[in-house]
């Protein structure tokens, strides 16, 4: 599986390719700046981005702009986004189109090897791999709309399990309940937010982050 990487610190850099290729990934480019990174993404066409939001030369949102105008050049193209902080901004656009697997990791809160690696694993799949506490941001803005406020708190808390990516069996373990149990809140979950339910988790998940887009 070909990455293109992209990070401006050298150290970390340096560990993340180390890391990805200690898993068997194949590092088409590492980069440290915008430009880089989006004639990498465009030349090499690689199988999943992992991307610093903030790189050279803006120090902006450079890596993020340069991941979304890959996506647009290639619809689907699988971007796991990597932070300091919740940019809830970020995230919202990053997820706009729901096409494709995407994922965002608050860098301090990527604990060891294979936190990372299975959120890198399943972006590239096509499926989601968001940080608890950027769904907690997206939730609180939408707090207050009529939809969301309908939803239950055990609702909520497996609705947010969802849009990390999680499968049925994982939140009924990570909550305790029944795979039983969990089904039935997610129909119920599909039903307040007029969503059609599906036998694909990841249509599922993005089909929640969608709607959590809009507004």
């Amino acid at each position: 599986m070909r990455v293109v990487l992209a990070e401006d610190l050298f150290l970390l850099r340096d560990g993340l390719v180390r890391m990805l290729e200690a898993f068997d990934f194949e590092i088409a480019a590492a980069v440290d700046n915008g430009p880089e990174l989006s004639r990498a993404l465009d030349e090499l066409q690689p199988d999943v981005a992992v991307v610093d939001v903030r790189l050279p030369p803006s120090f902006s949102d450079e890596g993020l702009q340069c991941a979304l105008e890959a996506r647009r050049q290639r619809p689907g193209l699988p971007v796991l986004v990597l932070s300091q902080h919740v940019e809830q901004l970020y995230a919202r656009e990053l997820l706009a189109d729901g096409n494709g697997g995407v994922g965002y990791l608050l860098k301090d809160r990527v604990f060891d090897a294979e936190q990372f690696i299975d959120a890198v694993r399943r972006v590239s799949d096509g499926g989601t791999a968001m940080d608890p506490q950027v769904i907690q941001q997206l939730l609180t803005r939408r707090a207050q709309d009529k939809p969301m406020g309908n939803l239950t708190s055990r609702e909520k808390e497996v609705m947010e399990l969802m849009a990390q990516g999680r499968s049925n069996a994982a939140i009924a373990a990570q909550l305790f309940v029944t795979e039983r149990a969990v089904a039935k809140h997610t129909s119920n979950i599909f039903g307040k937010l007029d969503l059609p339910p599906s036998d694909d988790d990841n249509r599922r998940v993005l089909a929640v982050l969608a709607y959590l887009d809009q507004g």
